[in-house]
């Protein structure tokens, strides 16, 4: 057996903040209250941390790419049979990346033109009538069972891969090294230097800074209107 490197640093941070971020907002969400300020804010992380994986998959080492996991239908059936050989997500597991990352968009872009019909407003909410404002929101709500099928397919898989194929996904995503037996055809992870980062970082801080609304001018003042008497 051969260890070699697999993930990135950039990739794994991603991984359990993007975790983190997505438990926080679902049990925020479902308490409401004044948890709802961090609900808002955990969605503007959200959207900064999607930003950064879309340009990370265009400019990241090896198999943080797109271009390294995403396959047709030839390889899905390829890997059922048993056929596949291959690091990093396999053709049926990059299905499930592609799933959470496309879901998590869009239950991200609902809430941020969302409001509660109580006190809170998502950052976005005055580029959309009410009307719209209040149909993106009836999704977002829909959308948590959707991410919460989501998640726990994905925990699923995991215990599936440890207890019945032997095959730990947890921790090359805590080390970034994988064990393998044939390392010849198998090259480590390249690429993804300090400029990359630097530029994936920059389109997710400014993903970030448009979900925020902070570039909307501020609300005019409501004009005062002078007593009757």
């Amino acid at each position: 057996m051969h260890e070699i490197r697999i993930w990135d640093l950039p990739l794994r941070l991603f991984h359990w903040v993007l975790a983190l971020a997505v438990t926080g907002a679902m049990i925020s969400g479902q308490i409401g209250g004044n948890l709802m300020i961090w609900h808002g804010r955990l969605g503007i992380l959200i959207a900064g941390l999607l930003g950064f994986r879309l340009a990370w998959g265009l400019m990241g080492s090896t198999y943080a790419r797109f271009s390294s996991f995403v396959r047709g239908p030839g390889a899905i059936l390829a890997y059922l049979r048993g056929d596949w050989h291959g690091l990093g997500h396999n053709p049926l597991g990059a299905l499930s990346v592609l799933a959470m990352l496309g879901t998590l968009g869009l239950q991200t872009a609902g809430g941020l033109f969302g409001n509660d019909d109580i006190a809170f407003q998502g950052p976005l909410y005055a580029l959309v009538s009410k009307d719209t404002s209040d149909w993106l929101s009836g999704l977002h709500r829909k959308g948590f069972w959707l991410i919460l099928l989501l998640v726990l397919t994905h925990l699923g898989a995991i215990v599936f891969y440890l207890r019945v194929r032997g095959d730990n996904l947890v921790r090359p995503m805590i080390t970034g090294r994988k064990l393998v037996s044939t390392p010849d055809g198998l090259p480590p992870a390249r690429g993804g230097g300090i400029v990359a980062l630097l530029l994936a970082i920059g389109v997710g801080v400014g993903v970030a800074y448009a979900a925020s609304g902070a570039w909307q001018p501020p609300p005019q003042p409501e004009p005062a209107v002078a007593p009757a008497w």
